[in-house]
């Protein structure tokens, strides 16, 4: 009995001390040296042309519907003369209202590069002009921002590339790998006429990008738990999507005499029943990668979980699967959004019909969602039907000069921050990109707090000058380099 005792305890003791020397040793990388940028800009000019930028209501609207031309064109025709630097040394291409630029590189077999935005915005939301603390497309300057609909996504991107590339033109700089900076008008809504017709432009003139940098994601400060310093996440990957339809047939009727089950409540059943069902998810690929660079900088008992993953991977999953982003960025998410039936209170349906959305996780692809779909209801009177989507992203590689030039750059700028991998959960126009670009990156290099979230389509967007300083100083110092003075 003693033997069997002590043998208890010496495997407790074992497993303690392996949990132990796995958390000790599970500590951040040392990170390369990071000379700080230091370039003269000109805040006050920065900040004028953000205004500017933002007084063009360039509102995307739903498709078929086209948007108003005028402040389109108006756009297009501001920047020339905003910055008549570049528009001398690059050739510009229009695709409908989408700005391509080539600037060309010195070394002709050198492999070209892409940075890029987009100018359209999503409208404001009628009756709550009143609300907003400056006019949103007023481009009022106050308190050190610059307030309007469009400034954090993404005009404050396209200008700071706009600034980086004037800045390095006056300076004499050229680069050697030709640089193109596309500008997108239509990405609130798709982006297949503007990113989309960019990439089959670059298709047909045989150009294959080394990487192109969208936006996608931001430097992180108090928003990811359990991480005190800010934390730039470079998306590496965007998932994809699609949208289903669930479809409960009966005979209807009047509704005095229901049958047991409307369509209405097999409908009902049917979404209790899928939501029920997550798909499954887990810390491995892009997800795992994320996690393991952030779980080393958190508490003590929160990198003993990361650290021996093998023992508390459960634990882990299950926390994190209780918070909506941090559960987004594990599995595949479904979201049902939409639901019609009987058009007056006392005729019974016969046709309930509910709309879901799934963002696919790179692990998944639109056929296994489907197949889980159909799993999970279990009930063959549903009909699916798909309405459109498209596959998540391939993920980009973290090992590549390029990611090592992003991560520098960020050091570099942001000082005392955390660079990790991460994965777009909603859509840009990478997705169109990244079939012309061995490596399609996603990152706005520009600091959010959580009181900025709520401004992404929301009300009193607005953008820091610093911000905009900061992001010009990234574009400038991320070109310099990959491509050296």
């Amino acid at each position: 009995m003693k033997r069997v005792l002590f043998g208890g305890i010496g495997v407790v003791v074992l497993l303690a001390a392996i949990v132990l020397v796995r958390t000790l040793n599970f500590t951040p990388d040392a990170p390369s040296t990071a000379e700080p940028v230091n370039f003269d800009i000109d805040r006050d000019t920065v900040a004028r042309h953000m205004s500017e930028a933002i007084k063009f209501e360039t509102v995307s609207k739903q498709k078929p519907s086209r948007p108003n031309p005028e402040p389109f064109e108006g756009f297009i025709g501001w920047l020339e003369s905003a910055y008549p630097e570049a528009h001398e040394k690059m050739t510009r291409t229009l695709l409908d209202y989408t700005i391509l630029l080539e600037w060309k590189g010195s070394d002709p077999t050198a492999q070209p590069v892409l940075l890029t935005g987009h100018y359209d915005v999503v409208p404001v939301i009628p009756g709550t002009e009143s609300l907003w603390k400056q006019p949103p497309y007023s481009g009022n300057i106050v308190d050190g921002y610059v307030w309007g609909r469009g400034a954090l996504d993404d005009k404050g991107g396209v200008v700071a590339i706009m600034e980086a590339a004037t800045l390095l033109l006056k300076q004499g700089f050229t680069p050697k790998q030709t640089v193109y900076l596309s500008f997108g008008h239509d990405e609130e809504v798709s982006g297949l006429d503007g990113a989309g017709a960019v990439a089959s432009h670059l298709r047909e003139n045989g150009v294959q990008l080394a990487w192109s940098l969208d936006e996608g994601s931001f430097v992180l400060e108090g928003l990811i738990p359990g991480i005190d310093k800010p934390v730039a996440s470079i998306n590496v990957a965007e998932k994809g999507y699609v949208t289903l339809q669930l479809i409960a047939k009966a005979a209807g009727g009047h509704s005095s005499v229901p049958p047991g089950r409307t369509a209405v409540g097999e409908l009902a059943q049917a979404i209790v029943d899928l939501q029920n069902a997550p798909l499954p998810g887990g810390l491995d690929g892009v997800s795992g990668e994320m996690y393991d660079t952030l779980g080393r900088h958190m508490s003590f008992s929160q990198r003993m979980a990361f650290a021996n993953q093998w023992l508390f991977g459960g634990m882990i999953d299950a926390t994190i699967t209780r918070i909506p982003a941090g559960n987004a960025m594990m599995r595949t998410t479904i979201a049902p959004t939409m639901l019609s039936g009987s058009i007056k209170e006392n005729v019974l349906p016969i046709r309930a019909v509910a709309t879901v959305n799934f963002r696919i996780h790179p692990r998944d692809t639109v056929a296994s969602v489907i197949e889980h779909v159909r799993t999970a209801i279990d009930n063959d009177t549903i009909e699916i039907k798909q309405l459109g989507g498209n596959e998540a992203s391939k993920v980009a590689d973290t090992g590549s000069a390029s990611y090592a030039a992003l991560e520098m750059t960020a050091r570099q700028v942001f000082s005392d921050v955390i660079v990790t991998p991460g994965l777009t959960v909603a859509a840009t126009d990478s997705r169109h990109y990244s079939t012309v670009a061995d490596n399609a990156y996603r990152f706005n290099p520009m600091l959010v707090k959580p009181e900025d979230m709520a401004t992404f389509h929301g009300t009193n967007e607005r953008i820091s000058v610093d911000n905009l300083v900061r992001a010009t100083s990234f574009y400038a110092q991320l070109l310099i380099n990959v491509n050296g003075r």
